[in-house]
């Protein structure tokens, strides 16, 4: 790989990009522990090892309430458009892991909830982001990582 001029160095190395790079590692170390988890339908621990189920689809595992919202809610939430958000959740649906409910206040609205598959995804992604968690704090060190912690919680706010 070619050096960055010292000029140029700052577009690789200022807080964002920093910020997104950790992350893409996070989340792939989400995905990675869930390809392995037992306690997962073997069909989806497939489709992470496979690299189908992406950390793109995470977005739907991080941000639907386990009430349900509308698609548009859904999309707004995870900071996507509709259609982007449309195609994610058709993969899902297509997985099981959601699926297309009407709406009990509104007939013509549609709501997208977490099915069985879905709540037993979401449990090995809670467990997932713990293992994580727990390998993040023993790779900087415990104050490092609390210091990190509180501080993007700060930041984020």
């Amino acid at each position: 790989m070619p050096e960055i001029a010292s000029e140029d160095r700052w577009r690789q190395t200022h807080l964002g990009r920093l910020l997104t790079l950790a992350s893409q590692r996070f989340d792939a170390r989400v995905l990675s522990a869930m390809a392995h988890n037992d306690e997962l339908a073997l069909a989806l621990a497939n489709l992470v090892a496979r690299g189908k189920l992406t950390a793109s689809h995470i977005q739907i595992t991080r941000h639907l309430p386990l009430s349900g919202c509308s698609l548009t809610e859904l999309a707004a939430r995870a900071g996507v458009t509709k259609q982007a958000m449309g195609k994610l959740a058709d993969q899902c649906a297509a997985w099981d892991l959601i699926r297309r409910t009407p709406d009990p206040r509104d007939a013509r609205a549609i709501r997208i909830v977490f099915t069985p598959t879905g709540a037993q995804w979401l449990a090995a992604y809670r467990q997932a982001v713990h293992q994580a968690e727990v390998e993040f704090d023993q790779a900087l060190g415990a104050d490092v990582a609390t210091v990190i912690h509180l501080g993007l919680e700060a930041y984020a706010a």
